[in-house]
């Protein structure tokens, strides 16, 4: 009986990340990352969420760059309020087009990876927007929790020339 439920689990998760890996028309990608200024914290300003990250409050998704193309990532929110539990999850990103730098696989669960393009970061290094051809998920970031409405309002109206629906992004609540 377990066995039967353990091949059920897994063939569900397996048509879930297969149908999540079907592409969809061309996504704009950065021209060129350097990923040492990539680094560091992003807090999820805005996004169109995964399942995991419904509810979240207080986002932090923080790189580092643990070998040549290979990037440690530590994913942390609050569950459904400020005080809420914390969660933290740590997938792997994998760097697979070069010299853009702007096309990951990001790993939760081996040997899935899922598509992660970098659409837009600024000359600064201080927002950057990340989305799937599918136009399934997305991530508006900042160096801080905080930004100008302005600031907002031209990174949301990137996602949306990329296809993006504006009333499926919503705001990450942060303290």
């Amino acid at each position: 009986m377990k066995k039967a439920i353990s091949i059920t689990v897994l063939l569900i998760m397996s048509l879930f990340i297969f149908q999540s890996c079907r592409p969809g028309p061309p996504i704009r990608m950065a021209e060129k990352v350097n990923l040492g200024s990539f680094m560091g914290d992003w807090y999820v300003i805005a996004n169109i969420p995964t399942f995991i990250e419904k509810g979240a409050h207080n986002a932090i998704e923080s790189y580092q760059m643990s070998e040549p193309d290979v990037i440690d990532t530590t994913f942390t929110f609050n569950k459904d309020s400020f005080t809420g539990p914390k969660k933290q999850y740590k997938p792997t990103g994998f760097v697979t087009d070069n010299p853009s730098n702007a096309e990951w696989k990001m790993q939760f669960l081996w040997p899935f990876k899922s598509e992660y393009i970098i659409v837009y970061v600024d000359p600064a290094y201080q927002y950057t927007i990340i989305g799937r051809t599918k136009r399934d998920y997305l991530w508006i970031m900042a160096r801080n929790p905080q930004i100008p409405a302005q600031q907002l309002e031209q990174l949301i109206q990137i996602a949306v020339e990329e296809g993006y629906p504006k009333n499926q992004i919503k705001m990450v609540p942060h303290q």
